[in-house]
């Protein structure tokens, strides 16, 4: 996927996120793309390492400040609880528009995960991209054990929500594998 192409799928992405009421801040990107790209292997190509709040891509942060400036993406101010939220311009819509054979290449996977994090709060998100970034890392370990290095590395997460991320994960894992055979 070149450079282009990733940026549509961006944008399709946001799109849909706003479409499911996602309240589509840059955490609900960062951690929405991390999806999509660990759990429904579609090759963005971002390199992401655990962070603050869970897995985040320095790369993707600047990708984002372009589709700004290039005016692919504007950022909209909107009341408290969680700032300022991407939405796509009519340029940013023209742009999906070319790349539309990738979007659709992708589609499944991007309403897969889409479907499944809309409606999630900064929280959750944390703690679900936490357990897939563990799990990635970390192989077939069993459930416990990623529980504990997700509580270990995240004590804010306690560890009945660590155990309860690690099986929502290994739940989407196994509901994935459909959208690669």
């Amino acid at each position: 996927m070149n450079r282009w192409e990733r940026n549509g799928m961006l944008l399709a992405q946001i799109a849909q996120l706003r479409e499911r009421g996602s309240w589509c801040g840059e955490t609900h990107v960062q951690k929405a793309s991390y999806f999509l790209q660990g759990l429904a292997r579609v090759p963005l190509g971002f390199d992401f390492i655990l962070y603050r709040h869970g897995p985040f891509s320095f790369e993707l942060r600047d990708e984002l400040t372009e589709l700004r400036a290039v005016r692919y993406l504007e950022l909209e101010s909107r009341p408290q609880p969680y700032g300022p939220s991407f939405t796509v311009t009519p340029d940013g819509r023209r742009l999906m528009e070319s790349h539309q054979s990738v979007i659709e290449e992708f589609q499944e996977s991007v309403s897969f995960v889409v479907d499944r994090l809309a409606d999630k709060n900064v929280a959750e998100l944390e703690q679900l991209a936490t357990a897939l970034f563990l799990t990635l890392r970390d192989g077939q370990s069993d459930a416990r054990s990623r529980a504990e290095a997700l509580h270990s590395a995240k004590p804010h997460i306690s560890e009945e929500d660590a155990e309860q991320a690690v099986m929502t994960i290994d739940r989407w894992r196994h509901e994935s594998h459909a959208l690669r055979t």
